[in-house]
């Protein structure tokens, strides 16, 4: 009874740590994997466009695949995704209603483009006033890749060219982990280890005995000598009688 309650512990231990490394390798978000790049602006910012889906669509299966810090309401022309290190704007293609157009940038970039008082009506005060360092940055008129000619941002957007497609960095999340389960025999691996580690230690420390000045029984590579003390005899008390006698 004592062995099965083991094995069901040892199970329920290894399912503990399993159950959530694999939650956070799958929680990593891949946007150049799953659509194609559209056009890019200098290193910050990359547009790809999911052709047949809607706004609300692609932001369910990215905020799924990662969650973000806050989620937009839904909406059919636009919404955004705020995540630690970047924000994702999905809009509606004006020339392609059909299509949503995905914008990852990174927060610097929303910083220098994006107005403030456009993302009120999205995103939480407290969200944007971390996104623009509580009134640090003034932002600009930009409002998304679709509206680019009407609010043209502070880095012009060109089509993306073959070399942009393989250099475009994907929006990942670092998560690893690892298992460790000690096998039955660690112990005596343990143990055996120990053993040849003390006796390959004291090997190599070994010396010579000298013994009443002999210089015999001497080891190769010694580093040290060591010298049998000579033993000393104990003093040997006589009894005897004797007696006193007053000086006159």
């Amino acid at each position: 009874m004592n062995t099965w309650w083991a094995k069901s512990l040892k199970i329920l231990l290894i399912l503990s740590l399993v159950v959530p490394i694999l939650a956070g390798c799958a929680g990593g978000l891949n946007v150049s994997e799953q659509y194609p790049l559209e056009s890019v602006s200098g290193t910050d910012s990359y547009v790809y466009r999911a052709a047949g889906q809607t706004v609300p669509e692609v932001a369910a299966l990215l905020a799924e695949q990662r969650k973000p810090d806050q989620q937009s309401e839904e909406s059919p022309e636009r919404m955004f995704l705020v995540y630690s290190d970047q924000v994702i704007h999905i809009q509606q293609d004006p020339e392609k209603p059909e299509d949503a157009l995905i914008e990852v940038s990174t927060k610097e970039y929303v910083r220098e483009n994006y107005s403030p008082s456009f993302l009120e009506t999205y995103l939480m005060a407290s969200i944007i006033s971390d996104l623009f360092d509580r009134g640090r940055y003034v932002g600009g008129d930009y409002r998304g890749y679709g509206s680019q000619d009407t609010y043209k941002p502070k880095q012009t957007y060109r089509t993306a060219t073959a070399d942009d497609k393989k250099m475009a960095p994907p929006m990942t999340v670092n998560r690893s982990g690892s298992i460790f389960r000690r096998s039955a025999d660690a112990d005596a691996t343990v143990q055996r280890s120990g053993s040849a580690s003390s006796t390959s230690s004291s090997s190599s420390s070994s010396g010579k005995i000298v013994r009443d000045g002999s210089s015999s029984s001497s080891s190769s590579g010694s580093s040290s000598v060591f010298t049998k003390p000579k033993t000393t005899k104990v003093p040997k008390i006589k009894k005897g009688i004797g007696k006193i006698g007053r000086r006159r």
